[in-house]
């Protein structure tokens, strides 16, 4: 095993409050599971799982502050919403002190907010493994109220398409938060979302 994934949990617990460490371990879990129904590397999906929200402790002043240092592009809607940022700063972060070498598997943590067009398979399931992992819970921002679609218990709905069909299942969250973040004037939506929910709108 080229990552010890038992190592990164135990050092990413002293990184993070109690819930937090405990969502991060759900989704971990959450995307292993993924990664043996769709038979990508565990130890990618468990990499990728555990230190998706390495960053995510930053305030935005400290977001902002740690991209400008390391040389990571902040867009205008980033400088606006900085906790958009602890994707591109969790990745960073788990290059250099997690020492994972792998692009794709940086990528999936660096996207696992905002997604994006044609994601490879660990990003779409490290994308949905973070909104569906165990400890969430159903709210105004993970249902579709308002689009029509008739779902009744929407995070249920889409904890079983993330099973049967993984592009739906991202269409389906995309379009929740970008529902969720237009009904509310002081949230901001980042024009990667807007281009990934374009993509993925097809499978729905």
């Amino acid at each position: 095993m080229k990552y010890d994934i038992n190592d990164f949990s135990e050092r990413v617990s002293k990184k993070l409050k109690k819930k937090r460490y405990i969502h991060s371990l759900g989704v971990m879990y959450t995307a292993q599971a993924l990664a043996m129904k769709y038979e990508i590397s565990l130890e990618d999906a468990g990499a990728a799982g555990i230190l998706h929200d390495i960053a995510k402790e930053m305030d935005g002043e400290e977001l902002i502050a740690y991209c400008n240092r390391h040389n990571i592009p902040v867009s205008a809607t980033e400088k606006k919403a900085p906790y958009l940022l602890h994707g591109k700063a969790g990745a960073h972060i788990a290059k250099k002190k997690y020492g994972i070498e792998e692009e794709y598997i940086l990528d999936a943590i660096r996207f696992h907010t905002t997604g994006k067009p044609q994601m490879t398979m660990l990003e779409k399931i490290i994308f949905v493994a973070d909104y569906i992992e165990p400890g969430r819970k159903q709210y105004s921002g993970n249902t579709l109220s308002g689009c029509g679609s008739g779902y009744s218990d929407t995070l249920n709905t889409i904890r079983k398409e993330a099973f049967t069909d993984l592009d739906r299942a991202c269409a389906l969250i995309m379009r929740n938060t970008i529902n969720y973040l237009k009904s509310d004037k002081n949230k901001h939506i980042d024009s990667t979302s807007i281009e990934a929910y374009e993509y993925y709108k097809v499978f729905l």
